[in-house]
C-alpha cells in the first residue's frame, strides 16, 4: 500500500517557492520563511500568485510531486505535471471505455450510487446525533428521496438520466443541509449551493475543500497511470479533470461535508475568519484557511477499514485506493468498479 506523505499548503499570497539542493524553500517579503526536504512531500498546493522557480517546477515534475496553484478563493489556476506514468495499455482501455456509453453507464452509476449512499449517511448521522435539535421529519424525507434516487439509478439508460437524478438528489440534499448546522446558525447557513464565487461562509468552506479534494483525486489517478482528464460521467472538456470529478463524487460527503459540519458545530471556525468582497464573494482569511487545512490533514491521518478491501488504511489514501480499484476494473481484474461506501 502506498505511504501517506505530507501535503505542503502555502497560504500566504506573497510567497515564492524555490529549490535549494533537494529542499523546498518558501520565501516571503525578501526572506526565507520555511524549508523542507522534497522527499517528505507528496504534493504542494499554493494559494497565491508569485509562483515558483522553474528549477522547482522541473524538480517536482521529475520527482512526481504535484504542484498546484489556486486563487485565494480556492479556484484552480494551474498545475505542474511530470511524465505520464503507468501502462499504456491501461490508458488505451480507459479511452476506449470512455467512448463506450454502456461502459460509461456502468461506472457512472456506481460513482453516483456511492455519492447518494454517503450523502444519506450524513443526513442519518445528523438525525442520530442531534434528534432534539433538528427537523427530523424534513431530514427523513430527504433521506428517503435519496434512497429512491439510488434505486432509480439502476434503471437509467443514458448518462443524461443519471445526471438528472444526481442533480435532483443534490438539490434535495443541500435543501436540508442547513438543518445539520446546530451551532452559529446566524452566520453559517445553507440557503442554496452557490459557487464561482461562493457568496456565504458555508459555501466558501465547501468550495475550498472540494477544490483540495479534486487536487488529491487527480494526483491519485495520475499515480496509478490513469488520465484524470478522460472521464465517464463528466465528459471531455479542455482543462477539466473529468475523471477526478467522477471519482470525487463518492468522496465529497465523507471527506468534506462531514468535516465542514464538525468544524462549524464544534465552533472551531467562526465568522471572524471570513471577509465579504465587493464582487459579492466570500473569502476565508489566511488564519482560517490554515485552521481548515490543519483539520483536513488531521482527518486524512485517521484510520478506517476500507469496505471493499477490508484493510485498515489512512483516510487520506482513499482517493488512491479508489483510483487503484478503477484501474483494476479497467484491466479486467475486477467484475465491477466498487465505489467507496461509508458505513
Amino acid at each position: 500500500m502506498k505511504k501517506l506523505l505530507n501535503v505542503l499548503y502555502v497560504t500566504t499570497p506573497e510567497s515564492y517557492l524555490s529549490l535549494d539542493g533537494e529542499n523546498i524553500v518558501v520565501q516571503a517579503e525578501g526572506s526565507e520563511k520555511f524549508r523542507i526536504p522534497i522527499h517528505n512531500i507528496e504534493s504542494i498546493v499554493c494559494f497565491g500568485y508569485l509562483g515558483a522557480s522553474p528549477a522547482l517546477m522541473g524538480f517536482c515534475a521529475e520527482k512526481n510531486v504535484g504542484l498546484c496553484f489556486l486563487s485565494p478563493y480556492g479556484k484552480f489556476l494551474a498545475r505542474v505535471s511530470g511524465k505520464a506514468y503507468g501502462n499504456v495499455l491501461l490508458r488505451k482501455k480507459q479511452f476506449q471505455s470512455s467512448d463506450d456509453e454502456n461502459e460509461c453507464l456502468i461506472i457512472a452509476k456506481n460513482c453516483i450510487s456511492g455519492k447518494l449512499i454517503n450523502s444519506r449517511v450524513v443526513i442519518e448521522r445528523g438525525i442520530r446525533d442531534h434528534a432534539l435539535r433538528v427537523n427530523v421529519k424534513a431530514l427523513e424525507k430527504a433521506s428517503a428521496y435519496l434512497k429512491n434516487g439510488i434505486i432509480k439509478l439502476q434503471s437509467c439508460k443514458n448518462l443524461d438520466d443519471i445526471r438528472g437524478i444526481e442533480g435532483d438528489c443534490a438539490k434535495t440534499y443541500f435543501g436540508v443541509f442547513d438543518e445539520l448546522i446546530v451551532q452559529q446558525k446566524d452566520v453559517f447557513f445553507m440557503h442554496d449551493r452557490n459557487k464561482r464565487p461562493p457568496t456565504d461562509n458555508l459555501n466558501a468552506m465547501l468550495s475550498f475543500l472540494y477544490t483540495i479534494l479534486a487536487h488529491d483525486v487527480q494526483s491519485a489517478l495520475e499515480s496509478v497511470g490513469l488520465d484524470p482528464y478522460v472521464g465517464f460521467l463528466h465528459r471531455d472538456r479542455p482543462g477539466r479533470a473529468s475523471l477526478a470529478l467522477d471519482i470525487m463524487e463518492e468522496l465529497r460527503a465523507f471527506l468534506v461535508d462531514r468535516l465542514v459540519l464538525s468544524l462549524i458545530n464544534r465552533k472551531q471556525i467562526t465568522e471572524k475568519g471570513f471577509n465579504a468582497k465587493e464582487s459579492g464573494g466570500v473569502l476565508m482569511d489566511s488564519d482560517t484557511r490554515k485552521e481548515v487545512l490543519t483539520a483536513w490533514q488531521k482527518r486524512k491521518q485517521e484510520e478506517i477499514t476500507h469496505p471493499f478491501l477490508d484493510e485498515k488504511i489512512n483516510i487520506g489514501l482513499l482517493p488512491y485506493v479508489q483510483a487503484l480499484l478503477l484501474a483494476r476494473y479497467l484491466r479486467g481484474d475486477l467484475d465491477a468498479y466498487p465505489p467507496f461506501l461509508w458505513k
